[in-house]
C-alpha cells in the first residue's frame, strides 16, 4: 500500500492501524511533523475508545518529541492525498466547542491537527479564572495550543494571533473515556491499572494548579509545549504505564 502523502508537508505519513466500534481494523495517517491526521472518510467516528486512547499516547509522544512545542505552517492550498483535488477549510462545531479542519470534495477524507481532534473529541475545556490565576503564578509567557504562538499572560488570557482562548486537557473526559472502554469490553477484559493511571494524571494536572510547588515536570511541559501538550502528555505517561 502506497503511503499517504501529509497535506501540509509533502512527506509519507505514519499508518496506524486501528479497531473500530464494530471491532474491525481501521487505517489512518499520522504526521508528527505537522501534528496532524488524515482520516478517510467517516474514519474518526469509527473510533473505538481504545483507539482513541492510542491516539492520546501518540499525541503524547509527539508533543514531547524533538519539534513538540513548534507548531507547522501550512500552505495556503493544500491537496487530498487521495485525488489531489483542493482541501476545503471548514469550520464545525461538537457542543459548544468549534474546531476546524481541512475537507476533500469529492468524500476521500479529511486532515486535521491533534489540537483540532481534541476539540472535536470534547477533551479540551478553557481555563477557569481561577486556574488562569494560578497559571500566572508561574508561567510568564506560555505558547498557544492552536497556532503556537506566543501569548503574554500579564497582559492576554486568549492568544493575540489566534484568538484561541487558553485552554487545558478536560482530564474528566478522559475518565469518561475509559468508563467507556470498560463498559464495551466484551471480547477482552480492561486493565484495572488503567483507569487508576488515569486518576493519578487528573491528579498530576490539577495538582499543578492546586500548588505548583510539586510540579515541576508540569510547569516545565507548560513552557516548552503549551497548556493542552502538557496535559496530554502527563495522560500518556500515565497511559503507557498501563500498557
Amino acid at each position: 500500500m502506497t503511503a499517504t502523502t501529509c497535506p501540509g508537508c509533502a512527506h509519507a505519513m505514519e499508518a496506524l492501524t486501528l479497531e473500530g466500534h464494530s471491532g474491525a481494523a481501521i487505517t489512518i495517517d499520522l504526521c508528527a511533523t505537522c501534528h496532524a491526521f488524515w482520516f478517510d472518510t467517516h474514519e474518526s467516528l469509527k473510533l473505538s475508545p481504545a483507539s482513541t486512547l492510542t491516539l492520546f499516547t501518540r499525541i503524547g509522544d509527539a508533543t514531547l518529541g524533538e519539534n513538540g512545542g513548534v507548531k507547522a505552517t501550512f500552505p495556503a492550498i493544500m491537496s487530498c492525498p487521495r485525488c489531489s483535488s483542493r482541501l476545503v477549510p471548514t469550520h464545525d462545531r461538537q457542543r459548544d466547542t468549534p474546531f476546524h479542519y481541512w475537507r476533500c470534495d469529492h468524500r476521500h477524507g479529511r486532515y486535521i491537527t491533534f489540537f483540532d481532534f481534541l476539540r472535536e473529541k470534547s477533551f479540551i475545556k478553557t481555563l477557569s479564572a481561577t486556574e488562569l490565576a494560578e497559571l500566572r503564578r508561574h508561567v510568564q509567557m506560555v505558547n498557544c495550543s492552536n497556532c503556537g504562538g506566543p501569548v503574554d499572560l500579564k497582559n492576554a488570557s486568549a492568544c493575540p494571533h489566534c484568538g484561541s482562548p487558553l485552554s487545558i486537557l478536560d482530564m474528566k473526559q478522559a475518565e469518561r473515556l475509559v468508563s467507556q472502554l470498560r463498559d464495551a469490553a466484551t471480547l477482552r477484559p480492561v486493565d484495572p491499572a488503567l483507569r487508576m493511571n488515569l486518576l493519578r494524571a487528573r491528579h498530576e494536572v490539577e495538582a499543578a494548579f492546586a500548588d505548583g510547588r510539586h510540579s515541576q515536570e508540569w510547569w516545565s511541559d507548560v513552557s516548552s509545549s503549551g497548556l493542552v501538550e502538557a496535559g496530554v502528555a502527563a495522560l500518556a505517561r500515565w497511559i503507557k504505564s498501563s500498557a
